[in-house]
């Protein structure tokens, strides 16, 4: 069994994720996050929004909608080149994204270059069947917006969540009297007409998106550009990724999105090979430029600084939500003798702790450990679990498997020298803790 059939399993297993509309058979490439699923993408969610948002004074947030008026996307380039190009096995129908079918293939070729390519190297589909000729696939994806079938307008889901931040910039400047450079950053949604899917939820049609767009003077560009790329590995690894495991990789010209002059995408390496969940992109001034011809408003910034007018330029951090927590629990997943582990950072781990009683059936021990439990959720403020199911072996490989980093047992000595048995996750030692002291020691850790 490979990694994702292993991660599959733990994660419906243990509520994590599961697939969607499973009960009707599954909808293909969209998932349901489970309990333990949902508490991992809100304390990532958090961490970004604390690291990227509150902890500087030249960055605000926005919250955008999924629909927006339909020349949005028309100014941004989607409508006309949000595409792929795709090919079709001709017996059975399946459809591939042209460059997921072989390394000869690149992202970027026009379907007249693709065609040539195939032929000339007489590529199958992965069934072994003749390909179609290619074409192009809009990734976009249209809703009917209306109150009677008559009236309905055709719009779209948003295909990316930064254009709400770029059709907003002028109103988020003068409300928060901003003066360059400063950025907008906003999680959220956002979807796509996907031809290949997978593995797992890496690639889904359905996804979440952490983004930060910087307006800038253009000099400034190769400045902002490197110190995105700094700052995004810096925090990668502060969640337990190793460094030797991410890599910078600078996309040919073809592989570019119509909207990008230089990008780089951060790869992460998973046993089938490097595979890319965020990007750092130098957009230039196309969004705002192509925005203020469609709109008619003008977005020519007055810099007071130099006298100098422009229209700003961007450069985009963008980070995708589901795919980095495919990435943090591909890292985490650990297989030892006689247990399986997912050895995620405390500050990402669903719970931070478990606390349960070493018997259930004794009165006087869960008595004791549901007090110990109320206090250490009061003082602490993290997600603790309880658990008193089963014997306490199966209760620590339990909490073992979802990431709990420590577990808290009270036990019959507890009665008598009001301490604790406290195990750590990694290591599987135990060390005896005095309740009065458990809030100072779980702080030091929480902390470090």
């Amino acid at each position: 069994m490979d990694l994702i059939e292993k991660l599959t399993s733990l994660c419906k297993r243990r509520g994590f994720v599961f697939a969607s509309s499973e009960i009707y058979g599954g909808w293909e490439a969209t998932y349901d996050f489970g309990p333990l699923g949902a508490e991992f993408l809100r304390n990532l969610r958090n961490i970004w929004w604390q690291d990227f948002v509150h902890k500087r004074d030249d960055i605000v947030g926005i919250d955008g909608a999924l629909i927006s008026h339909p020349r949005v996307w028309e100014a941004s380039g989607h409508v006309e080149g949000f595409s792929d190009v795709m090919l079709e096995d001709v017996k059975n129908g399946k459809r591939y994204r042209a460059d997921h079918l072989s390394d000869k293939v690149k992202d970027g070729m026009t379907p007249e270059e693709v065609d040539e390519v195939i032929n000339k190297n007489g590529i199958k589909s992965p069934d072994g069947n003749s390909l179609s000729k290619a074409k192009k696939f809009n990734q976009l994806v249209e809703v009917y917006v209306g109150t009677t079938e008559n009236s309905k307008t055709k719009a779209y889901l948003r295909g990316e969540t930064c254009q709400p931040i770029f059709y907003n910039y002028q109103l988020v400047k003068d409300s928060m009297r901003l003066k360059l450079p400063f950025g907008i950053a906003q999680i959220g949604k956002a979807f796509r007409n996907e031809i290949k899917v997978g593995p797992y939820f890496f690639r889904t049609r359905e996804f979440e998106q952490m983004e930060l767009e910087m307006y800038i003077n253009p000099k400034d560009s190769d400045k902002y550009f490197d110190e995105f790329k700094k700052m995004s590995i810096d925090w990668l690894i502060s969640l337990g990724l190793p460094k030797e495991k991410l890599r910078l990789r600078d996309q040919e010209f073809k592989e570019r999105a119509h909207y990008n002059k230089v990008a780089t995408d951060i790869e992460f390496e998973f046993p089938f090979g490097w595979k890319e969940f965020q990007g750092i992109h130098y957009r230039g001034d196309w969004d705002l430029k192509r925005h203020g011809e469609f709109s008619g408003v003008d977005f020519t910034y007055n810099d007071e600084a130099n006298g100098e007018e422009y229209i700003p330029h961007v450069v985009e951090y963008s980070i995708g939500l589901n795919r980095l927590m495919l990435v943090l629990l591909a890292n985490a997943y650990t297989e030892e003798e006689k247990r399986t582990l997912l050895k995620l950072s405390p500050k990402i781990a669903p719970y931070k702790l478990a606390v349960f009683p070493l018997l259930a059936n004794k009165p006087e021990l869960v008595e004791k450990a549901r007090q110990i439990y109320i206090d250490l959720k009061k003082d602490l403020e993290v997600n603790i679990a309880w658990d008193d199911r089963g014997n306490i072996g199966k209760r620590y490989f339990a909490q073992d498997e979802i990431g709990t980093p420590w577990c808290v047992t009270i036990d019959f000595d507890t009665l008598k020298d009001n301490a604790v048995t406290v195990r750590d996750r990694d290591t599987a030692k135990q060390e005896r803790v005095n309740i009065d002291k458990l809030k100072e020691y779980f702080n030091d850790k929480l902390n470090n």
